[in-house]
């Protein structure tokens, strides 16, 4: 039994709980990104060749914003939704596993200046994603897809990653 459960809390106020919980973990790895993606924005990113098809630097926030909370979203129906399982523990250490990944993209792309390690993390959540997203669909649809956006999402960044090592 959980320490939330043993505490007599009624499901809907669990459920609440766990959305809090999975909004938080997510809302910290967006603000360490946030923190160290803009600062380099006007300087160093600014000065590199990208491609033509980078979208406007205002698209990102908006775009991550939406991100991270289909992802909070995912990760609370995988745990408060779905019955505990070996499944669901796969499932769910998957996403924390790409959810790692994701934070440590934006440190060593834009805090480091490093393109080419960026591209490998950046393949390796795409990996992981995909993974995430195979185990999390039998468990709960739902969940599987709220993560498609981010897939599409970071295969399409991955490109501009791959495009940025290439043209500097």
């Amino acid at each position: 039994m959980s320490l939330i459960q043993s505490r007599s809390f009624s499901p809907c106020a669990v459920a609440r709980l766990r959305l809090l919980a999975c909004l938080a973990l997510v809302g910290v790895v967006a603000a360490v990104g946030g923190a160290v993606t803009s600062p380099a924005i006007p300087a160093w990113y600014q000065g590199l060749n990208k491609p033509t098809w980078t979208p406007p630097n205002a698209a990102f926030p908006i775009a991550w914003t939406i991100l991270y909370i289909l992802m909070a979203l995912s990760l609370w129906r995988l745990w408060d939704k779905v019955a505990p399982s070996p499944a669901r523990r796969s499932a769910i250490a998957l996403f924390l596993g790409q959810l790692a990944l994701n934070a440590v993209w934006s440190p060593v792309f834009f805090g480091l200046h490093a393109p080419v390690a960026g591209l490998a993390i950046i393949v390796a959540l795409i990996i992981v994603l995909a993974l995430t997203l195979r185990a999390a669909l039998p468990l709960d649809r739902a969940a599987g897809w709220l993560l498609v956006p981010y897939l599409a999402w970071v295969c399409y960044a991955s490109t501009l990653n791959a495009a940025i090592v290439l043209l500097n």
